[in-house]
């Protein structure tokens, strides 16, 4: 999956980021994470990350 992020990697974007499973199946947990923060360790080896909703606002 390319747009699995890992663990560690610096957020691309502000907003809630959805945990999914080695083979890309969602975990039904969340976690939110500013931009440029890294990603915290996830529960189980091998997930990462996937933007679910991203941050709305103004500049």
């Amino acid at each position: 999956m390319a747009d699995k992020l890992k663990p560690g990697t610096p957020t691309p974007t502000s907003g809630q980021y959805g945990v999914v499973g080695p083979r890309g199946g969602d975990k039904g947990r969340e976690v939110t994470s500013v931009q440029g923060k890294p990603l915290p360790p996830t529960q189980n080896p091998g997930e990462g990350y996937k933007l679910v909703d991203p941050t709305k606002h103004k500049k």
